[in-house]
């Protein structure tokens, strides 16, 4: 009997510990730490978990694109509104500096095979259409697609037999494309400047995609909330703001221009006009922010401030030869 005792007491003993059962070889309590994973991230009950990395805004660089925004629409209105009628060539002499310069930045952020071969067939191109532009008669957009094409095919030919890699021309005929009719859209604010309504055209969609840039990286100077993104250093209220700003602009011009100018023509001419280059601002902000997650080497910080307004007025030229041709008439 006393050892029936001792074992009562044992087991009471054990009852009182934990519950009377012994839980299963190689079982453990599911809320109890031995159950979380080594991979697994912390809870919020107060343990870290994975931080994305925000990339902060600088407003002194936001101001430096705004100016910079602001530069390329006064050069492409001015050079619209006092280029002569019998000569085009000051006009066309300021557009092909643009046209080095919107080169110079995307060939250093998309770096395309056999770069210099790419470069040099795009600097062709663009005296070509800047020539086209001015002397063609009668001036039309046509020529330009033709040496868009043509140009475009060149330069894969010319990267396919530098590098020796089908593979590799192949898989950037995108960027390939994108820095031939960039510096080609370049030359259609010529060409508009000798067609009816081209130069108010070019004017009224310069000048809102100018105030919808410039408005835009200033407001990120200020508020740049909310974030698009955390690794996107852009504010989605400067991009509303200045979409409703450039399309306010627009609608001034189009009351004090002469028909077919009205001020709801020329709101629709500004939005198509600011949405074009919103579009292009944010692919490249976007762009920029995949290379530094997949952990690319960074552009020159000179080209890749410069890409985005670069890039967003190409995209206005053919936009704006649009609006003349199929909305104004």
């Amino acid at each position: 009997m006393p050892q029936d005792d001792a074992w009562d007491a044992d087991v009471s003993r054990e009852i009182a510990r934990g519950g009377g059962k012994r839980p299963a070889a190689g079982l453990t309590d599911e809320t109890g730490p031995e159950s979380r994973r080594a991979d697994e991230p912390d809870d919020a009950d107060g343990e870290e978990l994975d931080e994305v990395e925000v990339v902060p805004v600088r407003p002194q660089l936001s101001l430096a694109i705004a100016g910079f925004a602001g530069l390329l629409a006064v050069g492409l209105v001015l050079g619209a509104l006092t280029s002569a009628p019998d000569s085009r060539w000051p006009y066309a002499v300021v557009l092909f500096g643009v046209q080095l310069l919107y080169l110079l930045a995307w060939v250093m952020a998309l770096n395309p095979p056999a770069a210099s071969v790419t470069a040099g067939v795009a600097v062709v191109v663009a005296l070509v259409a800047d020539h086209q532009g001015v002397t063609r008669t009668p001036p039309g957009l046509l020529p330009l697609l033709w040496l868009t094409a043509g140009g475009f095919v060149v330069a894969l030919a010319g990267q396919l037999i530098v590098t020796r890699s089908r593979r590799r021309v192949i898989d950037s005929w995108r960027t390939t494309l994108a820095l031939v009719a960039g510096v080609a859209a370049y030359s259609i604010p010529i060409v508009l400047t000798r067609q009816e309504s081209g130069t108010q055209t070019v004017t009224v969609c310069a000048a809102a995609a100018g105030v919808a840039l410039v408005v835009a990286r200033a407001a990120d100077a200020v508020l740049p909330k909310p974030r698009l993104a955390a690794q996107v250093p852009r504010g989605a209220a400067g991009i509303v703001l200045g979409a409703m700003l450039g399309t306010l602009a627009a609608a001034a011009m189009g009351s004090v221009l002469v028909l077919p100018f009205t001020p709801a023509k020329g709101a629709v001419i500004g939005l198509t006009a600011v949405v074009a280059a919103h579009l292009i601002d944010l692919a490249v902000n976007f762009g920029q922010a995949d290379r530094r997650l997949a952990g690319d080497a960074p552009t020159f910080w000179l080209a890749r401030h410069m890409q985005g307004p670069l890039g967003a007025f190409a995209l206005v030229a053919p936009a704006a030869y649009a609006l003349s041709h199929w909305f104004l008439r």
